[in-house]
């Protein structure tokens, strides 16, 4: 290994962050600066190019943008309204009952639209306001919004999943979307405990109890959203379709909601459409230079060195994922999700499978590791996100956010060391 072209790759990368250089391109040029110090420039630009437009040639990607579109439709077609007002009628009555519902609401919108981001907005849009006229802190309502939004990212439908499958090689889709349900419960719940001892302590009101009628009334508004879940992840399980022809379904179902719902017109069609079109360009050319990267560090025999390095401290399995942890978290903190799931899988992933860790069980540890990242300046975007729905600066939700920052990193630690909370219901599936 050539540690001078490590050197490069990896100063060079930094130097552009700091220049705030978009990500992707930061990623694309310290790639492109590792390889000219080893080839000319022409078979360097050949070769990256070859590298990033072979990437983008998967069938399986194709269920990116049309998740991305079912997500905007979802988001402007009446479907968060619905999933809070059957949320209130659910824990509305409970200590912290308005926490309990923006956490609920996100866990089920993040869900159905498999974006963190998109939930944090349309469900920061609609409950930051309603806590802070019934008394709740504002900057407490942007914190439980922001870390209830990442769980979209674990429980099924998320493009983070199908992203990892993409990176490791070929891990079941369909195994990773099972396995992230009980993590990503145990991740709402955990938040919602928290929420309930803040808002004892803090004796923020309760709501009103609703009627068995009002209930079921609210429930059935609701289930043609939540029928969804049924329709996407039942429909993989079963085998009646893959993960992309299920993303295509997902956008059908959700323009026949909206339709239904009368919240979507014509005119709305064409906003929607480009919306989805802006997204899914960044979010494919961040997994071309991605992909670009990780072949750069593949031909420097980096993961082999690295493996060797980590394997040589201990062939603890504890100990190798308490340090992988641990790098996946700083990581977090400096890199988008996307970017860092390609670059590190191939890196961390045969170092694990070494140790006798299950590629599914590694997968729900990184995207959680990542998912905490989301929520952490300077480039957290669900923080961004939260903090700009909620009209507040960072520094006034980072108070707030740490306790629910810890308790993530409680369950991520007890998800690590636990294989069998995201291994025991793909089993029961034999995925």
């Amino acid at each position: 290994m050539n540690h001078i072209e490590i050197l490069i790759l990896v100063l060079s990368f930094l130097v552009f962050l700091s220049l705030r250089v978009p990500i992707a391109y930061a990623i694309g040029l310290a790639a492109l600066l590792t390889v000219l110090s080893t080839m000319s420039v022409l078979p360097s630009v050949t070769t990256l190019a070859q590298r990033m437009a072979t990437s983008l040639d998967s069938f399986t990607l194709l269920a990116i943008p049309f998740f991305i579109l079912a997500g905007q439709v979802m988001n402007r077609g009446g479907i968060a309204v619905r999933l809070i007002n059957f949320a209130k009628a659910i824990v509305g009555p409970l200590p912290g009952g308005l926490a309990f519902v923006n956490i609920i609401s996100c866990m089920l919108f993040g869900a159905i639209s498999g974006s963190a981001v998109a939930a944090a907005s349309a469900i920061g849009g609609f409950m930051t306001p309603m806590m802070e006229k019934d008394g709740y802190d504002k900057s407490f309502s942007a914190a439980v919004n922001i870390t209830s939004a990442t769980t979209g990212l674990i429980i099924p439908p998320s493009n983070v999943l199908i992203i990892y499958s993409l990176a490791s090689g070929g891990v079941s889709i369909a195994a990773l979307f099972v396995a992230g349900y009980v993590p990503g419960i145990l991740i709402g719940l955990s938040l919602m405990m928290v929420a309930a001892i803040y808002s004892i302590i803090k004796k923020y009101p309760t709501d009103k109890a609703v009627g068995i009628k009002e209930f079921f009334k609210r429930f059935l508004d609701a289930l043609p959203s939540l029928f969804l879940l049924v329709l996407v992840i039942g429909g993989i399980v079963a085998g009646y379709f893959t993960a992309t022809e299920a993303s295509a379904i997902a956008v059908v179902y959700t323009f026949i909601l909206a339709a239904v719902y009368r919240e979507i017109s014509w005119k709305d069609v064409s906003p929607i459409l480009l919306e989805t079109i802006k997204t899914s360009a960044i979010v494919l050319l961040l997994i071309a230079t991605s992909i670009a990267m990780s072949w750069v560090m593949s031909y420097e025999n980096i993961p082999q060195e690295l493996s060797s390095t980590l394997l040589g401290i201990s062939d603890n399995p504890i100990v190798i994922l308490l340090i992988i942890n641990l790098i996946l978290l700083f990581v977090g903190v400096f890199m988008d999700i996307t970017p860092a799931v390609l670059i590190f899988t191939p890196i961390f992933l045969p170092i694990v499978t070494n140790i006798g860790i299950d590629p599914i069980h590694f997968g729900i540890i990184m995207i959680l590791n990542l998912c905490i990242g989301l929520c952490t300046p300077p480039v957290g975007s669900v923080l961004f996100v939260g903090c700009s729905v909620a009209d507040l600066s960072i520094q006034k939700v980072i108070k707030p956010l740490m306790p629910l920052f810890i308790i993530m990193i409680v369950v991520l630690f007890l998800i690590t060391y636990i294989p069998e909370l995201s291994l025991w219901l793909p089993r029961q599936f034999d995925l």
